[in-house]
């Protein structure tokens, strides 16, 4: 199999490594590069455990990425988000709002909802469950994750107003 070297920006690390054509995105981060925080659930893109941000806040699926194809991209996973020791607005309210059961798809919800967020600063219930479809939880009714994404709005919001 031919084989192609690549950079990858991961959490602000330049990063280079030599990857087969047909090597995921998930498995250069997880396998390669140790980014276990981005989790492997299904493999075929319909459980969202693997979610990823490219470019700041385009969530995509790491497990149907070809690395190769995310050259020179600037990759943020789940540990990229905290800064100075805080976590992310989006961390701290699924913390608060109990939106983790068991933990293993909470990486993929969160990243799915810094995106989400991004894109919509306040967006309503119905918003949010659209915005989180693709991302399976198999422990809860998604109450408790769509009020983490309600909770990270209002930390969001204050934050950018203290800010001002």
């Amino acid at each position: 199999m031919k084989k192609r070297e690549i950079c990858l920006h991961v959490n602000g690390e330049r990063h280079i490594l030599t990857v087969a054509a047909n090597t995921t995105l998930l498995h250069a981060l997880r396998e390669d590069l140790n980014f276990t925080e981005t989790k492997y659930g299904c493999g075929t893109g319909e459980c969202g455990a693997c979610t990823v941000l490219v470019d700041g806040t385009k969530a995509i699926l790491a497990c149907m990425t070809l690395a190769a194809t995310m050259d020179g991209k600037h990759i943020t996973t789940t540990a990229g988000l905290a800064r100075d020791g805080k976590l992310h607005p989006v961390q701290q309210a699924f913390v608060d709002e109990s939106g983790i059961q068991c933990g293993y798809c909470t990486p993929g919800m969160v990243m799915k909802t810094v995106s989400i967020l991004a894109r919509n600063p306040n967006p309503s219930e119905a918003e949010i469950r659209h915005g989180l479809e693709g991302n399976i939880c198999r422990c809860t009714g998604y109450a408790k994750i769509v009020k983490s994404v309600q909770r990270a709005a209002e930390l969001m919001a204050d934050e950018s107003k203290a800010a001002e």
